[in-house]
């Protein structure tokens, strides 16, 4: 095996700490166990102590990137210590922060620290401007403050984080950095800003006549907001304002609907006769779609005249699809009942009816199944990559690792397998924990690449997202494209090889008729 890279001594406490109150003494319980003690008084001088003392932090994840800032989770009684509210007021809550005029926020300001626009508020960033290559910032995670949701980071049915004591809080979180990435914010946040720490968009270069560095952009990753296009966008974008009557719902002939199945059907005589409904879940099934997908890395360029479809080029292909008969497909020679499966082109498994806007693995399922395609037009991008690959991998091996220490290895098949999982959430709740949230990672990080006005701003008028890089809705249609694509293709062998047909598809969840209660 090749000898592992030696810690690095900067960050030798680990990427992040919890701290609380014990007896009147301040703790910082740390990963592997590690407690320390915490001399800081006030919040300004916690912060001083966490940048000067702690050696908290995390290496960067590429030769490109920047190092993780050190991460600090506060307890209810080191909130109360530091001076901050326990629990957010109802105006806090709906403003995410507390005011500027709060004491704390007064305290920092007058020790020249600076808050980002999101201000102190559940993930709030404290930093000053950096020195050269040195940054000068730390992250507070307060779960009080709801920063750690039930719907990523918790069991939602009997939640654990409340009562969760600190150094398990340690391990969990701390075993999530290391997998993952240091939390950044909510999962899906997190998910998003590892694509960019795997990817970063710039580079130092040295100028070979100057000497001095200057920033190049990294040709493998997203380094630019580009323009969009009005197929690709959710209805308030600025883009639409004007273009359609109000309360319009646009067509699939108007918007580019990728989705995940949202997919049933009447069950048949015989299928009524079983007794039991079975429900497959494919794991991990939208990060595994990201792998080996090719995307855009530049803007669109608009194709007219009916073009060819080239299966190459990422985008959005406006093609008609309702040609397309499955009974006609036959599966390592054996033919099909297309009445009983859904439609691959559509979310809801209804054929289509006309020309309607698809992403590109979409249309080339439909070559991979033998029918003709015609495009009438298309916004392509010409420079391409597999710029999720890695963030696949990376997401990947934090799963198997985790599900590895529940007991639930890649080795396991049949009965072994089913009988691992159902001990597996048992066996340690701390990780069983952890693979919920690698999951809304995985998944909240596709979802971002299309984040939403969600009442931000006024309808029609841009929200901050769209001001990223990383907001790129033909890539996260792309993604769940060839989720909805994969899924199909598994629906059709299965049909072709045993004769089972699913009756519904939730997501990534298939639901089968079966005699038995597995």
């Amino acid at each position: 095996r090749p000898t592992p890279p030696p810690a690095d001594q900067r960050f030798e406490n680990g990427p992040l700490a919890v701290i609380d109150v014990e007896d009147g003494h301040v703790l910082a319980y740390c990963v592997g166990g590690l407690v320390l003690d915490v001399p800081a008084k006030s919040l300004p001088a916690l912060i001083d102590w966490t940048l000067t003392e702690a050696r908290l932090g995390q290496p960067r994840l590429h030769r490109n990137g920047r190092d993780g800032d050190p991460l600090l989770v506060l307890t209810p009684a080191a909130l109360e210590r530091y001076g901050l509210p326990t629990a957010l007021s109802d105006e806090e809550r709906r403003a995410g922060r507390l005011p500027d005029g709060h004491k704390a926020v007064r305290q920092l300001t007058r020790a020249d620290w600076k808050l980002t626009r999101r201000g102190l508020g559940p993930w709030a960033r404290i930093y000053r401007p950096a020195e050269g290559a040195k940054r000068h910032c730390v992250q507070l995670c307060i779960p009080a403050w709801n920063a750690l949701d039930a719907r990523e980071w918790d069991d939602r049915n009997a939640p654990r984080l409340p009562s969760m004591h600190p150094a398990d809080l340690a391990r969990y979180l701390g075993a999530y950095a290391q997998r993952v990435m240091t939390p950044r914010g909510t999962a899906a946040v997190t998910g998003l800003e590892l694509m960019t720490a795997l990817h970063p968009p710039t580079r130092a270069e040295k100028d070979p006549v100057t000497g001095a560095f200057t920033r190049a952009l990294n040709e493998d990753a997203l380094t630019a907001v580009h323009d969009v296009v009005e197929c690709e966008v959710p209805d308030e974008h600025p883009l639409l304002k004007g273009r359609f009557a109000r309360h319009h719902l646009r067509t699939p002939a108007e918007m580019l609907m990728e989705e995940p199945y949202d997919w049933c059907r009447p069950l048949t005589d015989d299928e009524c006769m079983r007794q039991y409904l079975v429900a497959i879940d494919v794991n991990m099934s939208f990060a595994a779609a990201a792998n080996g997908l090719t995307v855009g890395l530049n803007g669109p360029t608009h194709l007219t005249g009916n073009p060819p479809f080239d299966p190459s080029l990422p985008g959005s292909w406006l093609v008609d699809l309702s040609h397309v008969d499955l009974s006609r497909v036959r599966v390592d020679g054996r033919p099909v009942d297309g009445g009983r499966l859904p439609s691959p082109f559509t979310p809801k498994g209804e054929r289509p009816t006309g020309p309607a806007w698809y992403a590109t693995p979409t249309v080339a399922y439909a070559v991979e199944l033998g029918f003709e395609v015609a495009p009438v037009e298309a916004y392509v991008r010409t420079r391409t990559g597999r710029y999720l690959d890695a963030w696949y991998k990376r997401l990947r091996d934090a799963y198997v690792t985790t599900m590895a220490d529940l007991g639930v290895t890649t080795g396991l098949g049949g009965a072994e397998f089913l009988d691992a999982m159902a001990r597996s959430r048992q066996s340690d709740p701390v990780m069983a924990l952890l693979v919920g949230a690698i999951k809304a990672t995985a998944k909240g990080g596709i979802g971002k690449l299309r984040q939403r006005n969600r009442g931000q701003v006024p309808y029609h008028e841009p929200w901050p997202a769209l001001e990223r890089e990383t907001w790129r809705p033909d890539i996260r249609a792309a993604v769940l494209a060839n989720q909805r694509i994969g899924l199909h293709r598994k629906l059709m062998k299965t049909a072709a090889a045993a004769d089972l047909y699913p009756v519904a598809v939730g997501t990534d969840a298939v639901v089968y008729p079966s005699p038995g209660p597995t």
